[in-house]
């Protein structure tokens, strides 16, 4: 018997009560600071954005400060306080959360819930990252373009609370899993920097040597993306969702969970091809805007979401794989910042892609630069192999345990 299950026999033999959360907690909104207020020094801040992109399930230092006058106007979270998203792009990253480990108090921005509670704040943020919570905030859930979870709406959401000692046991085994992952994705993330070295040095316009240089305007037709209403989601055909741009250099059918359902119309207008090239239109930032990623294969009856842009090959000059890591590198990230907008949020459009120099080369030498960043993206990206299979294995081996540990009898009242 583990020390787990005799905890639970000598605890709660009997089960375990479930509790809406305003039994255990206060929910409160977050500020109103922005990406503007941001300072070099000062007041620890975290930034809604940032708990998608930045953020694992805990922290006790942020990437980002504001100064003391503009901390003095916000909302603020306090030692072992979750600070949950409460707005995404898509049903998954929605009400991602992050607790606040440091010693100090920090800003927190708006579309966030500050949650203050009196149980294990470890305990919490690994359910509300479980199948459970999962099953909860879908209902919950509502807007079209923009999906959101309400802090009023999270007071009634059920949460299994057994005694903190058996809370501290379940987060004492499931940070093991959490460490051994985070040794694993040290080695990765220094191989990716590899990685990127030779990626930025071969496709970098000096040494490809060009015969021409020609622009995406004239390479590509760019078109916005698919918008519907919450409904159509979660069943029908494939859609490229802002985070598959945003996480894959390129895609293939099976790397698409997103299902959306559309007319043949819809279908007709909205579909991507092979060769297709994706951009992000919108960001928390200006250095995460206008990510891509290409499409390498005939997916049937896919289309692309509203906060993708879809740039269409006019030629066969190029590509798809060699597409795929070119848009990728620096010199065409640097562009696509230099020529984004940014108000509240960071964006580009089709006028602005349509500026990024492209080199010109033959199919044969893209095929050959292609075959060498191909061996190093398998080291680095494959699911089937290496560090990123083990990676894979360890994720799913710790959802079904943190799920499995978190799943109780429950005391019928």
């Amino acid at each position: 018997m583990s020390k787990l299950d005799e905890l639970i026999a000598k605890l709660c033999p009997n089960g375990v009560e479930c509790k809406p959360l305003s039994e255990i907690a206060t929910i409160t909104r977050g500020g109103s600071l922005q990406k503007k207020d941001f300072t070099e020094s000062g007041v620890p801040c975290i930034h809604y954005g940032q708990i998608y992109t930045k953020y694992g399930l805990f922290t006790d230092k942020t990437f980002t400060f504001v100064s003391e006058a503009t901390a003095i106007r916000q909302k603020k979270a306090v030692t072992g306080d979750i600070v949950m998203a409460v707005t995404s792009e898509n049903i998954e990253d929605v009400c991602k959360c992050v607790v606040w480990l440091g010693e100090e108090d920090v800003a927190v921005s708006g579309h966030t819930a500050i949650i203050h509670h009196n149980q294990d704040a470890k305990y919490l943020a690994y359910y509300f990252h479980s199948s459970m919570f999962f099953a909860q905030k879908a209902k919950l859930a509502h807007g079209t373009k923009v999906i959101e979870v309400t802090p009023d709406k999270l007071n009634g959401v059920i949460v299994p609370v057994p005694p903190l000692e058996v809370q501290r046991e379940i987060v004492r085994v499931l940070d093991n899993f959490t460490f051994l992952s985070a040794e694993l994705s040290a080695e990765l993330s220094a191989r990716r920097k590899q990685y990127d070295f030779y990626l930025n040095s071969l496709l970098d316009l000096e040494s490809l040597k060009p015969s021409r240089v020609m622009y995406v305007g004239d390479l590509f037709e760019i078109k916005n993306g698919l918008n519907k209403e919450k409904t159509a989601f979660g069943k029908g055909t494939p859609i490229v969702n802002f985070t598959d741009v945003y996480n894959k250099r390129y895609l293939t059918g099976d790397m698409l969970k997103g299902r959306v359902t559309l007319s043949d119309t819809e279908i007709t207008r909205y579909e991507v091809k092979k060769g297709d090239v994706l951009f992000t239109r919108t960001s928390e930032t200006k250095e995460d805007v206008g990510m891509s990623s290409t499409i390498i294969e005939d997916i049937p009856y896919c289309t692309f979401s509203g906060f993708v842009l879809r740039a269409r090959p006019l030629t066969d000059l190029l590509s798809p794989k060699f597409c795929a890591y070119y848009f990728s590198t620096n010199q065409v990230r640097d562009n696509i910042v230099r020529y984004a907008s940014f108000t509240t949020r960071a964006t580009t459009s089709g006028p602005k892609l349509a500026k990024i120099p492209v080199p010109i080369i033959s199919i044969e030498e893209q095929e050959r630069v292609v075959s060498i960043l191909d061996r190093f993206d398998i080291l680095c990206n494959d699911l089937s192999a290496g560090i990123p299979a083990e990676i894979e294995a360890r994720k799913k081996q710790y959802e079904y345990y943190r799920d499995k540990l978190l799943s109780f009898k429950e005391i019928k009242k």
